[in-house]
This record gives C-alpha cells, structure tokens and sequence, in this order.
C-alpha cells in the first residue's frame, strides 16, 4: 500500500469516528446538529489530494480527532449515553 492510501484511511477514520459519535449524539440529546458539518467534511477529504498530505499532517489530524473524543466523553458521561460502537463477541 502506498503512503497516500494509507493517508486517506487513517484521515477518513478519524472522521467517521467523529461523524458516528455526532449521530449518537443527535440520537440521545437535545444538541444541536454537527453531522452535516462532518459529511461535508468527509465529502472534502474524498477529493483531497493526498500526495499533499505528509505523515505529520495525518497525525495532527488524528491528535485533534482524540482530542475532541475525549471532550465528547464528557458530554456522552453527563447525558448517561453509553459507548459509540458496542463490543463484538
């Protein structure tokens, strides 16, 4: 695999994890929406040129995506919302 395939996954990872966590979001509290934010996003990244993007590009993205999990863990703690992704057996 080459470098900016591997670029795309891990950045598209990180916005699909902030993209499902805004729908249990949505689903359990009365805040207001991000999602449409995130698709667009998501939509942007897929028209990215990746042989753009260097290594640490991607891991800033991804500080700032455990980042704002973390600051999501609050808000997920305060309203008795359990995980994002449920264990598989």
């Amino acid at each position: 695999m080459t470098n900016k395939y591997i670029y795309k996954l891990r950045v598209e990872s990180c916005i699909g994890a902030i993209i499902d966590a805004q729908k249990v979001i949505n689903e359990k509290t009365e805040l207001g929406s991000l999602l449409p934010r995130f698709e667009e996003l998501k939509e942007l990244v897929e028209n990215l040129d990746m042989s753009l993007v260097k290594e640490e590009d991607v891991q800033r993205i991804e500080q700032a995506t455990n980042s704002l999990l973390m600051e999501l863990r609050e808000i997920f703690e305060e309203a008795g919302i359990g995980p994002i992704y449920k264990k598989l057996n």
